[in-house]
């Protein structure tokens, strides 16, 4: 019926001599005027100035519990690795408790805008990485915890990271709030850009790393970039390859490294259980990248500890070989339920893997040719892609004001265009607006959670040297 609507307008077009464009233009006018109406009438049920404020939830557990409740079903020999990364700093904590945050942002009134969430957006999971046709690009990086849920807790949790950068890099407080609301300008103004832009335009968008650096008005950040993308250049599977392999009796597998990486299964022993999982694995790629990897043979794995929140997870490196004897390398992580599931919908994926990959390819402007999921013989959920890839990690313990700034705007933009493609950017433009009051609130919230960051840490601290949790034991004991 609407297309009839439509072709009845379009032949009145030249009956009245008028241009179809003009009718289009018309059209499109009123839909916009309508949905910036209501992106203004939510500001009533949630005033931009609410955005601000921050209240504990009630019956919030204790930190204790919060913590002992994610570590569930980790491997256990790993949690005391877990808790030693995350007693490094306030930062570092809130690396590792996205769950916590999770449960904190639900109990606070929100837009109901929903958007493809990262769900465990901090400054770190954003970084470069190659794509298929090995151009170096600026994305967000990580979605273990992706999920539909509303924007604002992206950014929120964005912001807040900002914050607690900028306090552990020992910048003044006043700095450290810039920060949030550099940010969140930033995702502002990008958000207003995003919603007009034409929608094939804004999918096949992304944030080159030499035209990033090639725009950039600060020399100090030109060179920062250009030396990132040159050790990137010499990032492959073949220098990974000699790296973290060594040869035994003729035959190459990845080397032990206790408690990092070793080996918690016999390849041998356990070769069924690993064709059966990657041949599920293989049938998630599309048909030319499942020829592609049936070129190659496993030929070792090996358990890998990474990150923060995911220690303890099963994440695992496995070895690949083709007849030419050049190596890939496949990053294998265990996929939980989001922490947002709880908070929000269920995901309308069964497998946890698949949650992950397809809320990956809906945000990232490019995505690894070989990410897929599986099932392993426990029914754990597994998602797969590339291990270093190319990767550019930002090194924020090394950013001054300057950097971090910068780093601010980009995550910000990167982010608006995120939610833009998989959300209504014009709804959430016209609730946010012209003026300045969503950052300045956005500044004040990212402060307020700092600070609650920073009394959780404590407690954190206090139940380690209490015994409450394991942290590994001091060299020679």
């Amino acid at each position: 019926m609407r297309s009839v609507h439509v072709n009845k307008n379009l032949s009145s077009c030249y009956k009245n001599n008028r241009r179809i464009s003009d009718v289009l233009s018309s059209k499109q006018f009123i839909m916009t005027d309508s949905i910036d109406n209501s992106g203004k009438k939510i500001r009533d049920k949630v005033p931009r100035t609410s955005q601000g404020i921050f209240q504990l939830p009630p019956k919030r557990p204790t930190i204790l519990a919060a913590i002992n409740s994610s570590n569930y079903d980790r491997v256990k020999d790993l949690i005391p690795i877990r808790m030693s990364r995350m007693s490094v700093s306030p930062f570092a904590f809130y690396r590792g408790t996205a769950d916590i945050m999770a449960r904190d942002l639900a109990s606070l009134p929100h837009t109901n805008i929903h958007v493809q969430a990262m769900g465990d957006c901090h400054l770190m999971n954003f970084g470069g990485f190659a794509t298929p046709e090995r151009n170096l690009i600026f994305d967000a990086n990580d979605f273990d915890e992706t999920l539909p849920a509303p924007w604002e807790w992206d950014v929120k949790r964005l912001a807040t990271s900002f914050v607690l950068a900028a306090r552990h890099n020992n910048m003044r407080e006043s700095d450290a709030r810039q920060m949030a609301i550099d940010m969140a300008m930033s995702y502002r103004t990008a958000m207003a850009e995003y919603a007009q832009m034409n929608t094939l335009d804004l999918w096949y968008m992304k944030f080159e790393m030499h035209e990033l650096m090639n725009k950039t008005r600060s020399e100090r950040v030109r060179i920062m970039l250009k030396e990132a993308m040159d050790k990137a250049e010499k990032t492959s599977h073949s220098s990974v390859f000699y790296k973290i392999t060594q040869s035994v009796l003729g035959n190459f597998e990845i080397a032990d490294q206790h408690p990092l990486v070793y080996h918690p299964i016999d390849l041998e022993k356990e070769k069924k259980k690993v064709h059966s999982f990657l041949t599920f694995y293989k049938n998630t790629l599309q048909d030319d990248r499942r020829y592609l990897f049936s070129q190659y043979n496993i030929i070792d794995i090996a358990l890998k500890v990474v990150g923060v929140g995911s220690v303890g997870t099963r994440c695992l490196v496995a070895l690949l070989m083709n007849a030419k004897e050049e190596p890939l390398f496949l990053q294998v992580k265990e996929a939980r339920t989001s922490v947002l599931e709880a908070y929000t919908e269920k995901s309308k994926y069964a497998h946890n893997g698949e949650r992950i990959v397809q809320g990956q390819r809906l945000v990232q402007a490019a995505s690894d040719i070989f990410l897929g999921w599986s099932t392993d013989a426990d029914n754990r959920h597994y998602y797969l892609r590339q291990l270093r890839d190319r990767k550019i990690a930002p090194d924020v313990e090394h950013f001054d004001k300057e950097i971090l700034a910068a780093y601010a705007g980009l995550c910000g933009k990167v982010l608006a265009r995120a939610h833009a493609k998989t959300g209504s950017g014009m709804l959430i433009s016209s609730y946010m607006g012209k003026a300045d009051i969503m950052d300045e609130a956005i500044g004040k919230f990212a402060v307020a959670y700092a600070d609650q960051t920073e009394k959780d840490y404590g407690e954190f601290l206090k139940a380690i040297k209490a015994g409450k949790l394991p942290v590994p034991a001091p060299a020679g004991k």
